[in-house]
This record gives C-alpha cells, sequence and structure tokens, in this order.
C-alpha cells in the first residue's frame, strides 16, 4: 500500500463521488496545514495530490461541477518556486473554498462520508505509524487530512449525536500536533484507533 497502491487500495473508481471528493480534500488539508506550517517541501504531493494524473480517477466527474484545477496548479507551481504561503493565503482559501463548494453541491450522506473518511483515517495512519514512530510521513499528515475534513462533514450531524460526535472528533484530532510534520512525536497506533471508534460509535 502507501503511495504507489492508493488507489487501488481504495478503488477510486468504484467509489461514490462524494466519497472520493472527500478522499482529495483529506490531502488538500494536510497540505495546507504543512504549506501554512513552513514546510512546504511536506506539502507539496499533498497539495499536487488533486491534480496529478496519477490520480486523475478521483476526479471523475468533477471537473464539469466546478472543481478549479488551475487554482491547484499555480498553489504547486508557488509551492516549487519557494513562495511562503502567507504570499498566497488568498489562492489557498480559495482552494478550499472551491472543494467545500463542491461537496455541498456532490452531496451525500454526511454518516457515510465520516465513516469512509474515518475508516481511512486508520488505514493511513496505520501505515505512516510503527513501534511509536512515524514511517511514512506523507501517511501521517493525510490522516490528519482526514480528520480534518471530517470535522467539517460533522457539521452537517444535527441534535445531541451531532454534538458527541463533533466532541469526540474534536479529540481525535488533538491526537496530532497542530501540523502533522514529519518530525512530530505520533499518538500511539492503538490509542488513535480506540478513538476512532469512539467517534464511529458516537
Amino acid at each position: 500500500e502507501g503511495e504507489g497502491g492508493e488507489n487501488g487500495a481504495h478503488g477510486m473508481d468504484t467509489l461514490p463521488i462524494e466519497n472520493r471528493l472527500a478522499f482529495m480534500r483529506g490531502h488538500v488539508a494536510a497540505g495546507l496545514a504543512l504549506y501554512r506550517a513552513g514546510a512546504p517541501d511536506q506539502a507539496a504531493k499533498h497539495l499536487l495530490h488533486p491534480v496529478s494524473e496519477t490520480h486523475a480517477e478521483e476526479r471523475a466527474g468533477l471537473d464539469e461541477r466546478g472543481f478549479k484545477a488551475d487554482l491547484f496548479v499555480d498553489i504547486s507551481n508557488a509551492l516549487e518556486a519557494g513562495t511562503a504561503s502567507e504570499e498566497i493565503e488568498d489562492k489557498l482559501a480559495e482552494a478550499e473554498d472551491n472543494l467545500s463548494v463542491l461537496a455541498d453541491e456532490v452531496g451525500g450522506s454526511s454518516k457515510d462520508i465520516l465513516n469512509f473518511l474515518l475508516d481511512t483515517t486508520l488505514e493511513e495512519y496505520r501505515i505512516g505509524v510503527t513501534d511509536g514512530e512515524i514511517v511514512n510521513a506523507g501517511e501521517f499528515a493525510d490522516a490528519y487530512g482526514f480528520v480534518t475534513v471530517a470535522e467539517d462533514y460533522a457539521g452537517d450531524l444535527e441534535g445531541p449525536a451531532g454534538d458527541s460526535v463533533r466532541q469526540e472528533l474534536g479529540v481525535l484530532k488533538a491526537m496530532w500536533p497542530k501540523a502533522p510534520l514529519a518530525n512530530s512525536a505520533p499518538a500511539p497506533v492503538d490509542q488513535v484507533a480506540a478513538q476512532i471508534s469512539r467517534v464511529q460509535l458516537e
């Protein structure tokens, strides 16, 4: 699994469009967190993800719904040129906004999308962390990105149940440092797995 087997592992071509979009948003969230934390080198592949040819099947059906591919190309170029994130913050915010608007457009069951994101978080975290050490920084960061995006979808859940989910998600998110940098001290895998179960239980 890991980098090469990502699409195979998730069967992107068979996933519903709302899950593919949520997956893409997770990568972007990871990239933005790393870029804003001053680690453009670590952010690059996450932010390139939406427009990379390798992941083309993820985008199927999104272009005609308003996905701004050019924007992500611009951000990737800025990254490569060594531009500080503050200088293009307006573009970063626009990229987040574009994906958020697409999510509203695509729809789907927030509950199903949340379960997909949480399952994927655990998969990627298990690849990213072994014996208390980060062995795959990309997957460690992606797992953080999926939890970040899950918080957005959890905003749609109503009533006390929704509040409980958001509360448990907050606890899960706090298991990462403020940004999922490669030199972070990771939480143990079983601790993260247990907290993901709590969120899913709610």
